[in-house]
């Protein structure tokens, strides 16, 4: 198992530790379905803002509730693997609510990273971070425009 992928409990703890050796926490979070170069480049970006990069990954059944019953082409641990890889990732955790609401309020990052189309007073959880960041997306680049053009194969 990869020792970066977590539990809610398990990250609770290790940021307490952080935080007391005065590390800044970033969060970020996304299905994160069929990883392209959008989501690389958002990672890259979110961890400048400082030392550990948290990401929360919607669990397949939260996946399916908020885009179809289709998705995730990719299911949650392997998406959760992936993701792990990526050097700018410190920690993924899963989470199945429709939201990460509840793990950001657990979490109290320094900087709540998000990309440019969430409208930043719809980010959720933004009232538990110290500072929310929207990255500009990187233009026509979605899980949703891969899908559409493997269809039309």
């Amino acid at each position: 198992m990869n020792n970066k992928i977590v539990s809610q409990n398990q990250i609770t703890k290790i940021v307490q530790k952080l935080k007391k050796s005065g590390k800044k926490i970033v969060f970020t979070n996304g299905c994160f379905d069929i990883l392209h170069i959008g989501h690389i480049r958002l990672l890259k970006k979110a961890k400048l803002f400082g030392d550990i990069l948290i990401v929360g990954l919607n669990s397949d059944s939260s996946v399916k509730k908020i885009k179809s019953k289709n998705r995730p082409i990719i299911p949650e641990n392997e998406r959760a693997e992936v993701l792990a890889a990526v050097s700018s990732v410190d920690f993924v955790v899963k989470f199945s609510q429709p939201t990460p609401y509840q793990l950001i309020k657990k979490i109290m990052p320094d900087v709540l990273v998000k990309g440019a189309d969430w409208k930043s007073g719809k980010i959720v959880g933004s009232e538990f971070a110290k500072k929310v960041v929207r990255i500009p997306l990187v233009k026509n680049k979605s899980t949703t425009a891969i899908i559409k053009k493997l269809k039309n194969l």
